[in-house]
């Protein structure tokens, strides 16, 4: 059947009419929307998005979830703040809101927009006063973050969509400052992120040097995570604690701790302070760069002998670490700490170094699956066909 030049003339109008309508509504929508926290996880979420429309509020709406639709008439508004990232002659709006006051154990509806343009209404929940929960951890994203690394995030999820956080133990993207890696990262992790809070250490390639030789930390790091600012003055925004229920989970930046003196020195005691003062049962320790690598050409000798001592000193049950693109897990012949390090993206290195690994392998992307009870520790990490392949467990009184 022939269609009539008149009749597909007021076709195609109207499809690039919609089409054209559909798209500008798209994209003055929030994105790059990320949980993380900057204060008590019991009683507050912190938001970051990138905002893509011409409005000059700054807004997110909670409510507690109660499985009504109607949320706006429920929902408490609160204002926001925003940040510019410099990219070249382009300007890019991020802004954060952190929304407090909020009931301990509890699931909340909320959005951000900026009155007129909306995010999904999306779910979080605060920590608890106490009880079991769980945590992923993944190790380097790094490379193919939408073709391949997305698998494992996503598979992750699918076996844990109950974890309260997600650990990143560094190189979330491979060349720093490059928007469109973080814009892979993004759409690897879906809408994953906006539902649970993200935990992140950054790695070397978060990081460059400028015209004077100085390390920069990548810009989108400051507008993406709003962090605890409890660390030292000048490495806050990578160096913190956060106190979740009966765990403390400790954020090194490890990058200059490897090539920056005075940052290695400083984190050195503000680490002693940090887990001398800990009240928690348990203390995790999360940085980039391994203890004890797993490569020969590999020798991460300030680690070992500064920090290394107060690890085993104040007791800490698990070292968290990325950067050799390899699983392995070893204690040395000790209870504590548990040296961990994984991978998730599909970047690989062999693993030919002294045999401190208990257990360790390589050409394989993984997950890792953590769960804290009263007086024990779980840990998996699993293939991502859902294989478990490596598990131990830790028990306090």
């Amino acid at each position: 059947m022939k269609i009539k030049p008149l009749f597909l003339a007021i076709a195609l109008c109207c499809s690039m009419t919609y089409g054209q309508a559909q798209s500008s509504v798209t994209d003055k929508q929030p994105d790059r929307i990320m949980l993380t926290w900057s204060d008590d996880p019991s009683s507050t979420q912190s938001v970051s998005w990138r905002a893509t429309g011409n409005g000059d509020k700054i807004i997110g709406q909670i409510a507690e979830e109660q499985s009504n639709p109607d949320l706006e008439t429920k929902a408490h508004t609160v204002e926001g703040t925003r940040s510019y990232l410099e990219r070249g002659e382009q300007k890019d709006i991020y802004n954060h809101v952190s929304f407090r006051n909020l009931k301990p154990g509890t699931t909340y509806t909320y959005r951000v927009g900026d009155g007129i343009h909306w995010s999904p209404w999306n779910q979080f929940r605060t920590a608890a006063q106490s009880g079991d929960f769980s945590f992923i951890y993944l190790g380097d994203a790094q490379n193919d973050l939408r073709s391949r690394w997305s698998r494992t995030i996503r598979r992750a999820f699918q076996q844990e969509s109950n974890a309260r956080f997600i650990v990143h133990a560094g190189d979330l993207i491979n060349r720093s400052n490059t928007d469109e890696e973080w814009a892979e990262w993004y759409e690897g992790t879906g809408f994953i992120h906006q539902m649970i809070p993200a935990i992140p250490t950054p790695g070397n390639h978060e990081y460059r040097r400028d015209s004077t030789g100085r390390l920069v930390l990548d810009p989108h790091w400051k507008v993406q995570f709003n962090l605890p600012k409890n660390g030292p003055e000048g490495l806050q925004d990578a160096v913190y604690y956060l106190d979740y229920q009966d765990l403390r989970i400790v954020s090194l930046n490890s990058q200059l701790i490897m090539l920056d003196s005075v940052a290695a020195s400083t984190q050195e005691k503000w680490l002693e302070r940090v887990l001398s003062s800990s009240t928690k049962k348990w203390n995790i320790v999360v940085m980039h760069h391994p203890v004890y690598s797993t490569a020969k050409s590999r020798d991460n000798t300030i680690l070992r002998e500064r920090f290394k001592p107060i690890l085993e000193k104040y007791g800490v049950d698990l070292v968290l670490q990325g950067h050799d693109h390899t699983y392995a897990r070893g204690s040395l012949g000790r209870k504590r700490p548990v040296y961990l390090l994984s991978v998730a993206g599909p970047k690989m290195y062999e693993s030919d170094s002294e045999r401190w690994m208990d257990v360790a392998t390589e050409q394989t992307q993984l997950y890792q699956v953590i769960k804290l009870t009263a007086n024990k520790l779980y840990f998996a990490s699993y293939k991502l066909n859902g294989q478990l392949f490596d598990s131990f467990e830790l028990s306090k009184k």
